[in-house]
This record gives structure tokens, sequence and C-alpha cells, in this order.
């Protein structure tokens, strides 16, 4: 039988209780960190690698829509936590696509608005939209801005 015996005094059980306590601040702050730092999930609709406009038109081009090279706008938004109304349509018609929207819920994101050239209506008020988190496309649509006007997945095709 092995016994190990250990004199205490108060100075070390207060360098005990401090590294303690530095270990649990750690662990919360790691945790903390990876909580907000969500999975990047790739289904159906997600895709890696679009980090600018140039990626963000290479993804339009590859579901067959044609755009102007330049974005009409590029805007950061914050996704909302939750979805009501115009949001919660939105939301649906993003899920119907196979985009994570709902799961980006009070993250960053950038929105590339595109000019459409090759909408079967022909118009040139048909604009697509593309909405990134990181480098993964969250959400998209191709609307047109009229006042009579509609909006429908970029899936959906030309």
């Amino acid at each position: 039988m092995f016994v190990f015996t250990a004199k205490l005094n108060r100075k070390k059980a207060i360098l005990a209780v401090i590294a303690l306590a530095l270990v649990l601040a750690a662990l919360i702050l790691l945790a903390g960190l990876r909580g907000r730092n969500r999975p990047e999930k790739h289904g159906e609709g997600a895709s890696m690698g679009v980090s600018d406009a140039a990626g963000a038109v290479r993804y339009l081009n590859s579901l067959g829509w044609e755009v102007d090279p330049e974005p009409l706008e590029v805007k950061h938004l914050v996704i909302p936590r939750s979805f009501t109304g115009v949001y919660a349509d939105y939301a649906a018609l993003q899920a119907g696509q196979g985009y994570p929207l709902a799961e980006y819920g009070g993250m960053e994101a950038v929105r590339y608005s595109f000019r459409v050239r090759n909408h079967p209506s022909g118009g040139d008020d048909i604009v697509a939209d593309l909405v990134v988190s990181g480098q993964t496309v969250i959400a998209g649509d191709v609307q047109s801005t009229a006042l009579d006007g509609f909006m429908t997945g970029l899936k959906d095709g030309p």
C-alpha cells in the first residue's frame, strides 16, 4: 500500500483555488466561443467558397442565372434571431431550397444583389440576391423590383 501525504498551508490553498478558478474561467470562455461559432452545415443548397462578389457571380452562374459582374448592392446585415411575418415566409422559401438561413439567426451575413439578364420575363427590373455567412450561401432569391413584383427561389431556374 502506498500513502501520499502533503502539508497544505494557507498560501498553497489560495494558489490552488486561484488555479482552479482560472481553469474554470478558461473552460467557460471556450464553451461560449464554441456556441457562437455554429458549425457550417452543407445541405443540398449550401455552398462553400463564396467569399466575395466574384464568387457570388460564379455561384449564380452555376445555377443558370446570367448576372452583371458588378453587384448593384453589397450590404452587411444581421440575420434576425426569430422569424415572424414576411421574414417567416422568406425563411420558409429558403428552407424549401435547402438553404440553412434559420440556423444563422443572430449572426452576421452579407447580401449581394445583382441585375439578372436572362429571366424568362425579359424585364430589366429583375434582381438576384445571395446571402452569405462566412463563405456559405445561406439564402437566395430572384425578384422583380416592380411595384407588382414577385419573388422566387434561386433554384426555380431561369
